[in-house]
């Protein structure tokens, strides 16, 4: 293997940078160790068959064991020390084999917030979930957009690179990383205009297959990997990465590269997009990009991820999966074999490619190939067994973070849960809105006291939703409080940002909140569900302020559904000025709400949001649900309805939506039916 020096010359590439379309400079330099130049063996015959199985983890989210360190408990629905068996398997049933991760890999749980920020990681030492990988043998990888929230030097260290932009030492020392490598084609470094990464990699690998007279051969076989990730990471991590890095589109990207690898000898393209399908008219700054990235000639394979979902799914009702082009029974993106393998190592995406060699390359016979998600929980509910090697080579990581997730913080006389906060319960979101108001006012009281005569306003959201089942939520018991149960209330490492808006732009926020929910025609006799599973949790911002009452009519078409927004007794004025407290992934434009790009952003606070309510907790030292857990701004609007209207949550927890104050909710079935463990439940809202 040698590296080839690849001058990567484009016709003006259209760039994306924190919303505006840029020229990248014609010319790019990439260093690329590519296997390209080595002889092959005698071609085999034409007519050769051969499969060649890609297997994908993607969005683990530093989930290495089937464990939850914010309720300090085992989960065997999650890690990757599970994932592995399904992997050691499908290396069984198919002798070739790739295995690639797809990103969001580094970040997610206390563990990865632990080597990153608490007991920062010394450099000769692999950080525990590409010291997993290693272990299992991934092939390649790729970089998803939580790979950079905790900074470019981090990334830099864990990833055993040499990041030339600012911000990392020009001499900084090239550090222990995985084993494999990683690929990036759409983040470039602001100094150099180089792609940060490696954008591309082709591996070369020995096969074996059959020859036309089903005689056995082998053969060489050039497998190309590229990587994409959301260019909106500009703005979700713009306190990290402004002004070091920019991004271009990702079928810009593609266009520019794949014919490279082409040229290069790759025999196969598999695209590592660490973001699901869109069918929205296609932009350079477009998060899901893989319905149009699968329409790029020379791709051979989507990976995808990012939208935490399986793909192929059969059942599924997403508006993405059912675009035209899209087969979610067989797994095909306008005809490209595609999978997504869900998230936190539930689940592992195979691919059985059937490749046919016609006298010059093997070709993907996609008719042929299969496509599937296999899931680590087996029919019978149990799940597979775990690998306990895996579980033993960070065993010392997993104990210290323990130790360190246990550290006392205060104390709370009420449960606080995010199972019922679609429906109105705020007893998990009301202390973060507390915290970051009470920070806020201080900061104005000490440091700038202009603004003391605007309302000040805090913005939350419940992070877990029960999006990956039944475990998927936070709950916090009534005791003791531990910093365990603090990242369990806030579960990124986010920073604390201020936004400046008026009470139009306000109530415009609400809106974009409200999509959260399916329209409910209340004249229908169907059973109707209200939440919409296109629309994550940790987009449902929502006040939590004796000061401000609205109501969301869920009869209303999107983008009408806010009514009777007041603050303090009076309707709130389309002029009038509000700060609010957020989060910088959603004052940077996250989530795609109206007006917040970054540009109304007045305080980029220098204290992360779990600190900020961490400092809140120890300073008040007891919550009490009268003061803490018990305010509520919004309502349904009243909707008298013929049939009943449903949603999902963990089973047996009506008492907790009573002890919330929700009198019209009741449990319907303790089984949905979905395979996540949720249970079925009414809501009246009439009441």
């Amino acid at each position: 293997m040698r590296s080839a020096s690849v001058r990567a010359v484009s016709a003006r590439p259209v760039l994306w940078r924190k919303g505006r379309l840029a020229l990248l400079p014609a010319l790019l330099a990439a260093s690329l160790s590519a296997c390209v130049s080595l002889p092959r063996e005698a071609a085999p015959p034409a007519g050769s068959r051969a499969t060649l199985a890609v297997l994908e983890t993607t969005d683990l989210h530093a989930n290495l064991l089937g464990y939850d360190y914010y309720k300090l408990k085992a989960d065997p629905s999650i890690g990757l020390e599970r994932t592995a068996t399904l992997i050691a398997q499908a290396r069984s049933e198919f002798p070739n084999h790739v295995l690639l991760d797809n990103g969001d890999a580094i970040q997610g749980t206390a563990l990865a917030d632990y080597q990153a920020l608490v007991a920062p990681l010394p450099c000769k030492q692999t950080l525990a979930v590409y010291k997993a990988m290693n272990q299992l043998g991934y092939d390649g990888g790729g970089i998803g957009n939580h790979e950079f929230n905790y900074g470019l030097a981090y990334l830099n260290q864990v990833t055993a690179s040499h990041f030339e932009v600012d911000g990392v030492a020009s001499d900084a020392a090239r550090c222990a990383g995985p084993a494999f490598p990683l690929v990036l084609a759409n983040i470039y470094s602001s100094r150099t205009h180089a792609p940060l990464f490696q954008p591309y990699r082709i591996l070369q690998r020995q096969i074996s297959g059959t020859g036309p007279d089903g005689a056995p051969i082998r053969s060489t076989l050039r497998i190309g990997i590229i990587g994409f990730t959301p260019p909106g990471v500009l703005q979700w991590d713009q306190r990290a990465l402004e002004g070091k890095v920019y991004a271009q589109g990702v079928r810009e990207a593609a266009l520019q590269y794949i014919p490279q690898m082409r040229e290069q000898g790759a025999d196969l393209v598999i695209a590592l997009a660490h973001g699901g399908l869109d069918g929205a008219p296609y932009t350079a700054g477009m998060e899901d990009a893989g319905y149009y990235l699968a329409q790029v000639p020379g791709v051979d394979v989507l990976l995808m991820g990012h939208a935490h979902q399986s793909f192929p799914q059969a059942a599924s009702t997403l508006p993405a999966f059912n675009l035209p082009g899209v087969d979610k029974v067989r797994g095909r993106v306008h005809g490209v074999p595609a999978v997504m393998a869900n998230l936190w190592g539930k689940d592992l995406g195979v691919i059985g490619l059937r490749l046919r060699y016609d006298g010059q390359r093997w070709l993907v016979d996609r008719d042929a190939t299969t496509v599937e998600v296999r899931s680590t929980r087996q029919p019978d509910r149990s799940y597979v067994p775990a690998d306990a090697a895996l579980a033993q080579l960070v065993g010392q990581e997993h104990e210290a973070t323990i130790r360190y997730v246990q550290s006392p913080v205060g104390h709370s006389d009420f449960r606080m849960s995010s199972y019922f906060a679609d429906v109105g319960d705020s007893t998990a979101i009301q202390v973060v809105n507390q915290a970051q108001t009470a920070y806020v006012r201080r900061y104005i009281e000490s440091s700038h006291p202009v603004w003391g005569g605007l309302p000040v306003l805090s913005m939350a959201s419940p992070f877990k939703a029960g999006a990956a089942g039944a475990a998927d939520y936070t709950d916090v018991l009534a005791g003791g409080l531990a910093l365990n149960n603090v990242a369990d209330l806030y579960l990124y490492p986010n920073a604390l940002h201020v936004v400046q808006v008026n009470g139009a732009e306000l109530k415009a926020w609400l809106e974009k909140s409200a999509e959260r929910f399916n329209r409910i025609d209340p004249a229908s006799a169907a059973v109707q569900e209200l939440v919409n599973p296109a629309v994550p949790g940790f987009n449902f911002d929502m006040l939590t302020d004796a000061d401000v009452s609205y109501q969301i009519d869920i009869s209303k078409p999107v983008g009408q559904r806010i009514s009777g927004l007041s603050y303090r007794g009076a309707a709130v004025l389309a002029d009038q000025q509000f700060l609010v407290a957020t989060n910088n992934y959603r004052a940077s434009g996250g989530g795609a709400f109206p007006a917040l790009d970054g540009s109304r952003t007045v305080l980029a606070a220098p204290d992360a949001s779990r600190d900020v309510l961490i400092s809140y907790i120890r300073e008040r030292r007891q919550l009490s649900r009268s003061r803490d857990g018990a305010q509520r701004s919004w309502r349904f609007a009243p909707l008298q309805t013929r049939a009943p209207v449903v949603f999902h949550s963990a089973p047996q927890l009506q008492e907790l939506a009573e002890d919330a104050g929700l009198r019209g909710v009741t449990q319907l079935k303790h089984d949905d039916g979905g395979g996540k463990g949720l249970a079925l439940y009414a809501i009246d809202l009439s009441r």
